[in-house]
C-alpha cells in the first residue's frame, strides 16, 4: 500500500508553484522564510500558505518562519521528484512538436520518451532523440516502457477514443489539451488544459481590473 498525503485538490495545485519558488531561495542562500514574506513572492495569501503547510505536519516555528531546505525536501518528496517520470505524447502537431522541443529542460524528472503520431510522415523518425511511432503500436510501445502517464493533444473528436486506448495501455495519468469534456476510464485521472478557456478568463479579469482602476479615478475627483 502506498503512503501516499490525502491533500486537499487545491493545496494540492499549489505545492509544485511552491516547490518551485522554494529552489529559488534555496538557490539564493535564504534559508528560513516567514508566510508572509513567502506569500510576496507566490501571490498567495499567508493564511493559505500557512494551512497548506499544516497538512505536513508542523513545518515552522512562531516567529522563526520556515527552513527553506527542510520545506524543499519536503515538497521534492510528495513531488517524488528523485523518480524519473516518462511520459507519451499522443499527437505530434505543432503544439506537440514543441512539447518535445522543450521536453520540460528545467525538470529532469520529467521526460517525454516516446510520441505518437496519424501523419505517416513523421512516424518512424525520431525529433529531439524522442521516437514516434504510429498509434497502431501506442499499447505495445506503452507497456513495453512501462509509461503511466501520458500528454494528448489530439482533436476532442478523437480524444476519447484516444483515452480508450491509453487506459488499456495501463495509463491512469493524462494531461489533455482537448477542450472538450471526455468519458474517463475508470481509475484514470485527466486534467484538461483549456487556451482558449483561459485566454477569455485572463481577458475577463484584465478588463474588470481596468475597470475598477477607471472608476477608482472617477471618485477621486
Amino acid at each position: 500500500m502506498k503512503n501516499i498525503i490525502d491533500l486537499p485538490n487545491a493545496t494540492a495545485e499549489r505545492i509544485p508553484m511552491y516547490y518551485r519558488y522554494l529552489k529559488m531561495l534555496e538557490e539564493n542562500q535564504v534559508q528560513r522564510i516567514k508566510s508572509q514574506e513567502f506569500s510576496k513572492i507566490v501571490h498567495v495569501p499567508s493564511a493559505t500558505i500557512r494551512r497548506d503547510f499544516s497538512c505536513f505536519g508542523e513545518l515552522g516555528r512562531s516567529g522563526y518562519g520556515y527552513d527553506v531546505v527542510f520545506l524543499e525536501k519536503t515538497f521534492a518528496k510528495v513531488l517524488n521528484i528523485e523518480r524519473l517520470e516518462k511520459i507519451a505524447l499522443i499527437g505530434v502537431g505543432n503544439l506537440g512538436l514543441a512539447l518535445i522541443k522543450n521536453n520540460f529542460r528545467r525538470n529532469p524528472n520529467l521526460q517525454i520518451t516516446i510520441a505518437f503520431e496519424v501523419n505517416e510522415t513523421l512516424t518512424d523518425t525520431i525529433v529531439s532523440g524522442v521516437p514516434i511511432y504510429g498509434m497502431d503500436l501506442l499499447k505495445e510501445k506503452i507497456k513495453e516502457n512501462e509509461i503511466t502517464t501520458a500528454i494528448s493533444t489530439v482533436p476532442s473528436s478523437d480524444a476519447n477514443q484516444v483515452l480508450q486506448n491509453l487506459a488499456a495501455a495501463g495509463v491512469h495519468a493524462v494531461l489533455n489539451f482537448a477542450p472538450e469534456r471526455l468519458d474517463i476510464p475508470e481509475g484514470m485521472t485527466v486534467r484538461y488544459i483549456d487556451l482558449t478557456s483561459e485566454l477569455q478568463n485572463l481577458i475577463y479579469l484584465s478588463n474588470r481590473n481596468q475597470a475598477r482602476i477607471e472608476n477608482d479615478m472617477v471618485d477621486q475627483f
